[in-house]
Order: C-alpha cells, then structure tokens, then sequence
C-alpha cells in the first residue's frame, strides 16, 4: 500500500467517509443520497426491531445495551426512537470504525461505541439496563447459553434476533450442511439442551466479514432456545418473523421479558 493512495482529494461530504470501506458493507443506508456497496440489509429501518421494540413497551427515556452492533443501523434506530442513551459493544475493528463513522455522519449523541469483547464486558459490568438488544449475535457464539445468562443478570427485557439449528432443515440444504458437526446434547446449570458446532470455511476470507472472533460457534436449537431463556428467568416470550428456509440457516426474532408484556 502507498500512503498516497490514502489520502482524499475530494471536497470534504459523508460518502468519502463512507467509501474508506468501499465493497464492505452489510447495511443499506437510511436514504438515498448516500451508497454502501454492497450493502442491502435495512438495518437502519429494521421491522424486526420496530416489532421488538413496540411489543417490549418502546425505549424512551431508557438506558440500551446493544451487543454487535455492525454499522451502527440498530444504534440509528435506537436514538430516533427514543432512548436516553445507547452503549453498544463492538469487537470487530473494522466494524467499530464503520460505527464511528455513521456515528459522526449521523450526528449520534445519545450512543456510546465501545471496541470489545461483550461477554467480557458482561462478566465485570455491575450496571443494569432497561433494554438489550442482541441482534445477529448468539449465533456467533461459543457459549451461546452463557451469554444469555449474562444477560438475564443485566436486564429484564431482551431483543433478540438469531439463527439456530434444525437438523432436517440444515442438512437437506447443500449450501449449510457441510459447514455443521453433529449435534449434542449438553449440560447447563443442571438443565440439557441441544446445539452444534457450525464453521465460517470461506467466509473468513472476507473483509466485511462480521460473524463471530473464533473459526466456529454453537447454534442451539429452536426449542433449546426458548428453554434456555425460560430457565434463566425470561418468562414472557414472543416470536415473530421466523424464516425456516433462510438461506444463511432457519431464524427468528424474540421478545423476553421477565415482567408481563
């Protein structure tokens, strides 16, 4: 690389900075006057958190934690919605400077970008928050059940968003099968669930890439899901806007709550 090359020669606007990560991103931005190529995820009007977010009471005036938050869409989302303050956790570096950028570009006061491990984060944090939102990341997990538990001790209301494991599903799609071990039976807190061991393979070769800090992580299944999350304390759940045949595995978005919704 020739340090010249880095240099912008252009009248100062939002889409240079946008373009220091041209062909990275994930998200659509929130208007058309801007591009992020090849991004097309609506993060920054998200239903799945518009859903969340309503059906768990709204975020005005509250304090969110938010796990993973890629480019800063949820973030967006949370602030215009509402919340006093936002702190969200970001371990992906390049992701963590895509924040910072939206953040600038969007004039983002109310949220805090921290560059970190969350589980770390959660181990020594002695806050609580009003709300977590935990989008696209226990799939991402190694010890998906130990993050929950960490957030059922930081929170009474959780969104979440995330894939998770079906056997006849997984293994009647070419494109995923070969990415998952067989699944097991494990024990947590003296109660049994069922996951599996899945691998990135090739898309670690990308430099968007915003899966998880390992080679692999565990996906539960759908039901160890829904157990796991009544067993930490979360007695109120609701789904929506599941996708069995999801290309990138089956999926859903769930509202915990330990208060009545």
């Amino acid at each position: 690389m020739e340090i010249l090359s880095q240099y912008v020669l252009k009248h100062p606007n939002a889409q240079n900075v946008l373009d220091i990560f041209a062909n990275e991103w994930s998200s659509a931005m929130p208007n058309t006057e801007w591009h992020t190529e090849p991004g097309k995820a609506r993060l920054f009007d998200d239903p799945r958190l518009h859903w969340g977010i309503q059906t768990l009471g709204g975020v005005t005036g509250l304090k969110v934690l938010e796990l993973g938050p890629l480019e800063g869409g949820h973030s967006y989302m949370l602030q215009n919605l509402g919340a006093q303050q936002v702190i969200a956790i970001e371990a992906n570096t390049r992701s963590f400077l895509k924040c910072l950028c939206i953040k600038e570009i969007l004039a983002l006061d109310k949220v805090q970008y921290q560059l970190g491990d969350f589980v770390a984060f959660l181990k020594e944090c002695t806050e609580q928050f009003d709300f977590v939102v935990a989008s696209g990341v226990l799939y991402h997990m190694e010890e998906p059940i130990q993050l929950l538990e960490l957030l059922a001790q930081h929170c009474e209301k959780l969104f979440l968003w995330t894939h998770y494991y079906d056997a006849k599903i997984i293994n009647a799609n070419a494109n995923l099968k070969h990415k998952f071990q067989a699944p097991q039976t494990v024990e947590y807190q003296g109660k049994t669930y069922e996951i599996c061991q899945q691998s990135y393979k090739d898309a670690l070769n990308w430099a968007g890439f915003c899966g998880g800090s390992q080679p692999t992580s565990r996906w539960l299944s759908r039901d160890s899901l829904l157990a796991s999350l009544t067993d930490l304390g979360f007695q109120f759940i609701q789904t929506q806007f599941e996708q069995p045949e999801h290309p990138n595995g089956p999926c859903l978005a769930l509202c915990a709550s330990k208060t009545p919704l």
